[in-house]
């Protein structure tokens, strides 16, 4: 493998490795607070806004297929669980490309 290939490889571990502490941090943290009112709706309310702040450059830099998948995912963010939202934008993104070619 050349240096670049192994730069790659340690830096997605390495954003692996900080998403990973980052998440278990909250979670061992957020045991010390009750947490209710308009602070739970605020931490609910934050995994689909960070998908949509993920997705969102996408659908304003690419082609109609993904814009429309975007629009999918954003409406699936509301309904479903977060996992189930990116399987459904990830689905609607190749469905579409196929479509639209």
């Amino acid at each position: 493998m050349t240096l670049a290939a192994y730069a790659t490889e340690l830096t997605i571990a390495g954003m692996a490795i900080a998403t990973y502490l980052t998440r278990v941090s909250g979670l061992y943290l957020v045991r010390f607070f009750n947490v209710q009112g308009r602070t739970k709706a605020a931490l609910d309310a934050m995994p689909p806004a960070i998908l949509m702040a993920v997705i969102a450059p996408v659908a304003f830099a690419t082609g109609l297929a993904e814009t429309a998948a975007t629009a999918i995912t954003a409406v699936a963010a509301l309904r479903f669980p977060l996992i189930v939202a990116v399987a459904i934008g990830v689905a609607s993104v190749v469905a579409l490309r196929q479509l639209m070619g």
